[in-house]
């Protein structure tokens, strides 16, 4: 990302990408989640602290010296300790994700575990159907399941063919998985111990490895740079502004209204071209912003027009006029039914002048 903040907490629709995933992950109903934490382990503990999804515990685990994914899963499975022998008789069902997919659904990690539990499978991994895989794990069915994946580097000419790729997206049977882990080696040139490596061990132990083949192979998208971060970032922007539309939003030109994914608007709002909405605002029903309006962390009541207006931490009353042209300082307020006027600002105190 060529950037001092941690890859996980780039935003996205004003929301860290890896909040955005935890919330997947609360929508499908997860007793817990672990974080695997390393560069950047206390600046992405405490945003995952201050703003993680309401009613889903986290707990976070240390991978003081990245040896692989293989390893960081390992290092997570030490979280259970205290619940469970990770060895004995356990169905419980673990879901293993990266940190840089913010696109994927609740309702395909939902799919997956529910076809994970229906086949009583070991392992079943999220996969894609790509025109062009090169660079990306191949995965090789053989009779009755998944036999492995295998890596570019490593495929033969025949599995080079094989336009199925690994999302790197699993569930696990708990009780299986630690076993399974503990007999992969890091005979790689990286010197790394693989996550994808569990694959085979479990199939050739006899165990049935199954594959769910995601519908829009656009969801397993992941973030790697800015480039790819602006595809994500335009993605969740047109999702967002659908659910603002089904729930009695206008927006007149949804392809230029940039609402983040923590606003709250009313019923009957309405956004005109070049509106933008950021932080914790709210807009209140019936009001009307726009043009060229950009509020952050604004409180707008109901009934207010607002256009050409910049506003950051302001409060606007119930019925106010503001703009065109105005501009609001932290701490500004408009009391209810006022109108300011071409080219406003509030006075130096804060208070709404003349």
């Amino acid at each position: 990302m060529r950037s001092t903040r941690p890859k996980p907490l780039h935003l996205l629709c004003g929301r860290a990408m890896l909040l955005h995933i935890l919330d997947a992950v609360a929508e499908v109903g997860a007793e817990r989640a672990v974080v695997v934490v390393g560069h950047g382990a206390e600046r992405i503990t405490k945003k995952l602290v201050d703003d993680g999804p309401p009613g889903l515990p986290i707990d976070f685990v240390e991978q003081p010296v990245q040896k692989g994914t293989g390893d960081a899963v390992l290092v997570a499975l030490t979280a259970f300790e205290d619940e469970v022998s990770l060895d004995e008789d356990d169905d419980g069902d673990l879901l293993v994700m990266p940190s840089d997919q913010p696109l994927l659904r609740a309702t395909t990690l939902d799919d997956l575990v529910a076809q994970h539990r229906a086949t009583g499978a070991a392992c079943t991994i999220l996969t894609a159907r790509l025109d062009d895989p090169t660079g990306l794990g191949r995965v090789v069915h053989g009779k009755g399941g998944v036999t492995r994946i295998v890596e570019q580097r490593d495929a033969d000419p025949d599995e080079l063919r094989i336009d199925e790729i690994n999302t790197s997206v699993y569930v696990f049977r708990r009780s299986l998985l630690a076993p399974a882990l503990r007999r992969i080696t890091p005979d790689n040139a990286q010197g790394e111990y693989y996550l994808t490596d569990v694959v085979a061990v479990l199939a050739e132990a006899g165990h049935h490895v199954g594959a769910l083949e995601i519908g829009d192979p656009a969801e397993a998208l992941g973030v790697n740079d800015r480039g790819q971060l602006a595809e994500a970032e335009a993605e969740l922007r047109r999702r967002t502004n659908a659910r603002w539309l089904a729930s009695g939003v206008t927006m007149v030109d949804p392809v230029t209204t940039y609402v983040d994914s923590t606003v709250k608007l009313g019923v009957d709002v309405t956004l005109f071209p070049g509106v933008i909405l950021q932080g914790a605002t709210t807009i209140g029903e019936h009001s009307e912003v726009g043009p060229g309006s950009r509020l952050v962390d604004c409180v707008v009541g109901a009934d207010c027009t607002l256009t050409h207006t910049v506003a950051f931490d302001a409060t606007i009353g119930d019925g106010a006029r503001v703009g065109p042209f105005a501009s609001l300082p932290p701490g500004a307020v408009i009391a209810p039914g006022s109108v300011t006027g071409a080219f406003y600002t509030p006075d130096g105190r804060g208070r709404q002048g003349d």
